[in-house]
């Protein structure tokens, strides 16, 4: 995986807009992961199936992008599997139970939400959180 990292100049109403995608992102996480501590026997496919029932069922979830909302699933998978795989390698110590997290700071917006524009200095988010178009910046190019 490719990743860079940039800083970025948003005016007031794009960052309370990415406050509120973080937000949406850690409730859709935190939301999986008590759908899996409720029904302990529901694998990846119910995971996801969740997923899309709040977005049906919460209309703030439904304005983040679709592919930000399963990134929050598969980081919920990932530690139930981690939690598993410690417990089955007899792991001293904690086996680092899946917790709820209140302080989440990330989204994930992996191959759609976003359009790089042609110059490479500005990106836009299309999804319906309103973050719109953000200058880039960095010295590293972009030009790959």
């Amino acid at each position: 995986m490719f990743v860079l990292e940039y800083k970025i100049k948003p005016v007031p109403t794009q960052v309370q807009a990415i406050e509120e995608a973080i937000r949406t992102t850690q409730f859709v996480r935190n939301k999986v992961l008590r759908f899996w501590m409720d029904n302990r026997s529901v694998g990846k496919t119910e995971m996801f199936r969740h997923n899309t029932f709040l977005r049906a069922e919460y209309p703030f979830v439904k304005e983040l992008n679709s592919h930000a909302c399963q990134t929050a699933v598969e980081r919920v998978l990932r530690a139930v599997n981690r939690f598993f795989e410690n417990c089955r390698n007899n792991q001293p110590g904690k086996k680092g139970y899946p917790r709820f997290k209140h302080n989440t700071r990330s989204v994930e917006y992996k191959v759609s939400g976003w359009k790089l524009s042609d110059c490479r200095k500005r990106i836009t988010f299309t999804d319906k959180k309103g973050i719109g178009t953000l200058k880039l910046i960095g010295s590293r190019d972009i030009y790959f």
